[in-house]
This record gives C-alpha cells, sequence and structure tokens, in this order.
C-alpha cells in the first residue's frame, strides 16, 4: 500500500509573486529562468530553468516542491529555492519526484538541507539506491500506485500509471485546482524528442489513455510548452497520443517490409506533423524508438 502523508492546516498563509517575464516564443531570447504563477489559481507555481521546468505548490503549512532540476548545473536549484522565498517565508516541507532521470530530479541537497522530505515511486528509489549518484538525493518517502500529500489546505494526489518515459513515473494531480504535472511522456505542441529513447511505446499509450481521462483542466510538463511556454490542455494530450499511434502504424508497415533501421530512418515521413515544432530534430528519435518495437520485437 502508498503511504499517505497528512499534516493538519497550519497559519493561513497570504503570498503575491513578482513574476518574471514571459517566456518568449524562441528559447534563444527567453530569459534563463522564470517564475509564473498559474492562470487561475491562488497557490501554484511554474519554476523554468533553461528548458526544464518543475512546479511548486504554496500551503497554508508549507511548500510541495517537485524536480529539483540541477543536473550540470547546481544554481539552478538555489535558484529555485530563492523564487520560492520570493513567493513565501513557508518552508519547503516536501519535494516530489516526477521520475528516476537525473534531468529532472538530481541536485536536491539545498532543499535536503532546509528540511525537505523526498517522495518518490518505489522503482525510482531502487534505481537511484543502485546508481548512488552524488548529486540525488535518495528519496525518504516512497509510494506504489497511488498516494495523496496533505499540506496545510491543500490535497496533492500521486498516481502511478505504469510504464512509459520510464518505469518510475508517477503524475502529480491537484483536485481543487484540475491542474496536472506531467514531465517527459506528455509534451506539449512538439514532436518528442531524446526521451524517446527511454520509452515503452504500447504502454505509454495506454498511460496517455488514464490521463485523458482524469479530472483535470490545465496541463504542467517537464519542458516548456509550444508555442510560448504554454501549459497544454486535454487537446494536446489527444493530439500527443494520436501522434504516437500515427507514428507506430506508419513504422510498423514499413518495419514487416523489412525496412528497420536504415530504411525507415531515411525514407518515412510523418507530413501531417511536419510543421509541429520538433519535428526535423526529432523525428529520428521517434522512427527508431518504432523500428525498436516493430522491427526487432519485445
Amino acid at each position: 500500500m502508498s503511504r499517505i502523508f497528512r499534516l493538519l492546516a497550519g497559519v493561513a498563509l497570504t503570498a503575491t509573486l513578482l513574476a518574471g517575464p514571459a517566456l518568449a516564443q524562441d528559447p534563444a531570447k527567453r530569459p534563463p529562468f522564470a517564475t509564473k504563477k498559474v492562470a487561475g489559481t491562488d497557490n501554484v507555481y511554474v519554476f523554468r530553468y533553461g528548458n526544464h521546468q518543475s512546479m511548486f505548490v504554496v500551503t497554508s503549512d508549507g511548500v510541495i516542491a517537485t524536480d529539483p532540476i540541477g543536473y550540470g548545473r547546481p544554481q539552478a536549484v538555489l535558484t529555485y529555492l530563492d523564487e520560492i522565498r520570493k513567493v513565501t517565508k513557508q518552508p519547503v516541507k516536501y519535494v516530489v519526484y516526477s521520475h528516476h532521470h537525473f534531468d529532472h530530479i538530481a541536485g536536491g541537497k539545498p532543499f535536503k538541507d532546509a528540511g525537505a522530505r523526498f517522495v518518490a515511486h518505489r522503482r525510482a528509489w531502487e534505481r537511484l539506491t543502485a546508481l548512488q549518484d552524488p548529486h540525488t538525493v535518495i528519496p525518504d518517502e516512497l509510494i506504489t500506485d497511488h498516494a495523496t500529500i496533505r499540506l496545510g489546505d491543500t490535497a496533492l494526489e500521486l498516481t502511478y500509471l505504469g510504464l512509459n518515459h520510464s518505469d518510475s513515473t508517477i503524475v502529480m494531480r491537484l483536485p481543487r485546482e484540475k491542474i496536472l504535472f506531467a514531465v517527459d511522456f506528455l509534451p506539449v505542441g512538439v514532436v518528442p524528442g531524446r526521451g524517446m529513447i527511454d520509452f515503452y511505446p504500447l504502454e505509454a499509450e495506454e498511460s496517455i489513455r488514464k490521463v485523458l481521462a482524469m479530472d483535470w483542466e490545465q496541463l504542467i510538463p517537464g519542458h516548456p510548452g509550444q508555442p510560448g511556454g504554454r501549459l497544454g490542455t486535454k487537446k494536446d494530450v489527444q493530439d500527443q497520443l494520436e501522434f504516437l499511434q500515427y507514428a507506430s502504424e506508419t513504422v510498423k508497415v514499413a518495419a514487416r517490409e523489412g525496412k528497420c533501421w536504415d530504411g525507415v530512418e531515411k525514407g518515412v515521413k510523418l507530413p501531417r506533423y511536419e510543421n509541429w515544432p520538433g519535428y526535423a530534430n526529432n523525428l529520428q528519435f521517434v522512427l527508431r524508438r518504432y523500428c525498436g518495437l516493430w522491427g526487432r520485437g519485445f
């Protein structure tokens, strides 16, 4: 059974944010980091550093933060903490890992030193314990299928959907605010890239269907959505599912004609998506992964 985290409501909090600059549509022109309050909420924020982003939630009894995003850049984690402190004097009580990949979760020691408890899926703990990366904090609290962190006046639901971009991914849902935080297996408005290397194609489709069945209105992705760093909608999730299904079926036909790998990578195109950001650079990774499925087998 997953552990349920419950803390009684504390002293009420009123906080405002001096929001960072809006994300430019051209990543090369946007500032190195930014913090933005999610529209329609009083307490949910997106922190972006470079091309990675995390969610944090301010409650009346402390802060729930997510992925430290400090891989190879410890300054990002210190900036993250500084940005939270601009919003509230409440301590960070929890840091929740979306999955076990270092580009999202490395660098959390400053949060640990400040007293935060780290939460992750059991499989993430197993992998991180085996790897013993010196820059990545080992989780303190583990979930298996479902758990809820209750802090002050806020509930954050953690759900393991099965295999998708990793074997340890959890999605985080704020039921009152109708916000979902999901990392890497649901890019917003773009063709997925190198993350396809570590991807379970058939199982990911089922995870996406489960996401579509959940009650939410805004999706915070682990990388800024396109255009303009926007958040996602259910239409974006449906579009991503249809893209993956189209890529899968297209490569399956070519694979059964013996065209994997080179014939697919050099000859297969997905023209209905050629206007999506990332198409030119990322299509190769999509095609390789589906050749790995249909041209090689499990």
